[in-house]
């Protein structure tokens, strides 16, 4: 059986999740193609569990995979050595954690990082365009790691409401990626979020607590936090705290 595939015109809206590809299909979680990457096309894709994930020289492609890759944050797991790792980052004035100090570098960087299995980026000068506006919109956010005034490690993420959908990573030191994670985890305990989106399953977001769930659940959870207030999105030191006394040990 071969799949078929809606193609978005600029004004057309997503169709229905369902109508994704299935596991057994040539491409799991495919939805759509086509449309653009404009500041309100991307709000409303994550706010019904899409989103775009495309190489150079391919269309802008939507995906929705089932199941879903999310991490529950009081499931995350803070490893022996990263947890001794952030008690000392933490005491160091050399060392700190900012937020959307600069999303540019942040973004710019995750597209330059190799992944495992990987050959290229799906980070591709389009999109980097495209969540760069994002950002100004105020809806994607950088967490980075800072260490002697340079940039060594971060994340960047969508956060509309209290749901929030976490896409790249990039280190240049040992753990940095892992610093700014435990931080948005923290900030998420911290303001009452429960799940951050990981989108897709891999060994490494699996170590750290991530596990995968059936998109239905995922959507409720997304239909349910996207009402609410926007974040705070500023890191406080106190958010350390409760990260360090209550989170499991492997």
């Amino acid at each position: 059986m071969t799949e078929s595939l809606t193609w978005l015109d600029p004004e057309d809206p997503f169709p229905p999740v369902e109508n994704s590809w299935d596991q057994d299909s040539a491409a799991p979680g495919l939805l759509a193609a086509g449309a653009t990457l404009e500041v309100w096309r991307l709000k409303a894709a994550y706010a019904n569990g899409i989103f775009p994930w495309f190489s150079q020289g391919q269309p802008n492609l939507w995906w929705s995979p089932d199941p879903r890759m999310v991490l529950h944050v009081d499931e995350f797991k803070l490893h022996r050595s990263l947890r001794k790792t952030i008690q000392r980052f933490r005491t160091l004035p050399s060392c700190e954690v900012r937020i959307d100090s600069d999303f540019g570098a942040v973004i710019n960087a995750c597209s330059q990082s190799p992944r495992s299995g990987q050959n290229g980026t799906w980070i591709v000068p389009s999109m980097i365009k495209a969540y760069k506006a994002l950002h100004r919109a105020g809806t994607a956010h950088s967490i980075e790691t800072w260490v002697d005034g340079q940039l060594v490690g971060g994340l960047y993420c969508i956060g509309i409401g209290h749901a929030v959908f976490g896409e790249s990573m990039f280190a240049r030191a040992t753990d940095a990626s892992k610093i700014a994670l435990a931080a948005l985890v923290g900030l998420c305990r911290a303001q009452g979020v429960t799940m951050i989106d990981c989108q897709q399953n891999t060994a490494h977001l699996a170590s750290l607590g991530a596990r995968e769930i059936s998109r239905a659940e995922f959507l409720q959870t997304v239909m349910k936090t996207r009402e609410a207030d926007e974040l705070d999105w500023s890191f406080k030191p106190v958010y350390w705290d409760s990260l360090l006394s209550s989170s499991s040990t492997a």
